[in-house]
């Protein structure tokens, strides 16, 4: 497509290539220009028409956008501003450089501007950075008539039609009416008569990813947001519910590889902002590692007597590592659904445990076997006289330490989440750190007791 896009320009077929691009989806469009040469980015952009431009330039990254912008002319770009929703051009204005940004504000009418400043003050993990005020708004007392004339009027410039909030003269939310309630109404029933007052709604300094949630929990297709005075001020649509999400997993992910959450795609993030997002907690990990060894070195004179032991660590320290890993992603995971509270940490521990009693069982049985048939009959591992119980030690240990890096991995996320902090935090690398230390004080602990080491 890109050659055929290059080809039209080159031949000045520009007709026939704003025709083909016509019917070429807008989030397809904005990855078509980014494979084209950043010079020829304007020219196409130019050729598009008016409301697919404006749609296609919502979907592309920031640096092509910054690009566009640059090249425009001040007409050109108030052009493009006057077809956006408010929140996609808060989202742009928040993502260009101050330079950038101080150029679009000036391209924009006095009340634009004073709304785009005011959403661009809420925080951004609040439902006050995402909504959009453009919404279509209807009165008690006006017919169904009325009410579809409004929707013809400001319909247009609304991010949807499909939901219209009803509110009094002080645009207090007093309820809810649907297209489809309208539809099936006669034109002189009452708004008043027909809307819903049960409804469901959120405040502008509500954390976005709860307003997500709310709009994932209902099926709703866009969520009203309201100040502390119970007026509407805003709207919260299902698309940016989606971005909402999306954004809040990826961070997710990163916490719980060890690596700051980035606001950029894997490209567009520099090697100096990946080694920023990655060196604290590999640091923090490997300084805590050291705990590690000194617990080794602490019980090295012991480990010359039993010295069949040391293979086993690796081993008992993984099995460790990997049993918290899963407890903790699983329990993460149900708290970011909302199927974990703190109240629940008493079942989750019982469930639990018993999974742990369960798989340590079947790991230390078979590891059991293993050790006897193939490193004591095969590869005589272990001495005669020492076989029965080094191969105790090493069960005992993975039994015991499988079942102490589940309660761990399950307790950790909940406990986390309780006092203020991301569950994801408590992920795999930190859960492995901890249990390992614990997996050898149990190892020395048990083969002290039963070797008398």
């Amino acid at each position: 497509m890109e050659e055929r896009i290059l080809a039209l320009i080159e031949e000045k077929k520009y007709g026939l290539l704003r025709s083909e691009l016509s019917e070429i989806n807008p989030a397809d469009l904005s990855q078509i220009f980014e494979e084209i040469p950043e010079n020829e980015q304007p020219v196409i952009f130019r050729i598009l028409p008016k409301e697919l431009a404006a749609e296609t330039f919502v979907e592309m990254d920031s640096d092509t956008q910054q690009r566009l912008i640059e090249a425009f002319s001040d007409f050109e770009l108030r052009q493009v501003m006057d077809e956006l929703f408010m929140d996609d051009t808060v989202d742009i204005i928040d993502e260009m450089p101050a330079t950038v940004a101080k150029r679009i504000l000036r391209q924009t009418d006095a009340n634009t501007r004073k709304m785009i400043n005011q959403l661009l003050d809420y925080p951004d993990d609040s439902a006050g950075s995402i909504m959009t005020t453009e919404y279509i708004d209807l009165k008690k007392n006006m017919t169904v008539d009325e009410a579809f004339d409004r929707i013809r009027k400001i319909g247009f410039d609304s991010e949807t039609i499909y939901v219209c909030y009803v509110t009094d003269a002080g645009r207090y939310l007093l309820g809810f009416v649907t297209i489809k309630d309208l539809l099936l109404s006669p034109k002189d029933r009452i708004i008043g008569d027909i809307m819903d007052e049960n409804v469901i709604y959120t405040t502008t300094m509500e954390d976005r990813e709860k307003v997500a949630d709310m709009i994932k929990k209902y099926d709703m297709l866009a969520l009203p947001v309201v100040d502390k005075e119970n007026r509407l001020v805003g709207i919260v649509t299902v698309d940016d519910a989606i971005d909402v999400m999306q954004a809040e997993v990826t961070e997710d992910i990163e916490k719980m590889a060890a690596i700051l959450p980035s606001e950029h795609t894997y490209f567009k993030t520099g090697i100096f902002e990946t080694v920023r997002a990655r060196i604290p907690w590999l640091l923090l990990l490997m300084i805590s590692a050291t705990f590690t060894g000194a617990i080794i070195s602490g019980f090295e004179e012991k480990l010359t007597v039993f010295p069949a032991l040391i293979a086993f660590i690796p081993m008992l320290m993984d099995t460790g590592g990997n049993s918290g890993s899963q407890s903790s992603v699983t329990v993460i995971r149900s708290i970011s659904l909302g199927d974990i509270e703190f109240s629940d940490l008493g079942r989750v521990l019982w469930k639990e445990i018993r999974v742990a009693l369960l798989c340590s069982s079947i790991l230390a049985v078979i590891n059991a076997l293993k050790l006897f048939l193939v490193d004591y009959l095969i590869f005589r591992n272990f001495d005669l006289g020492k076989a029965v119980a080094e191969i105790a030690v090493v069960c005992i240990t993975l039994f015991c330490t499988v079942l102490v890096a589940k309660i761990v991995g399950c307790t950790l996320p909940i406990l986390a989440k309780k006092i203020g902090f991301d569950p994801a935090v408590m992920a795999s690398p930190f859960i492995t750190t901890i249990v390992d230390a614990i997996s050898l004080c149990i190892y020395f602990g048990v083969a002290a007791y039963i070797l008398g080491a």
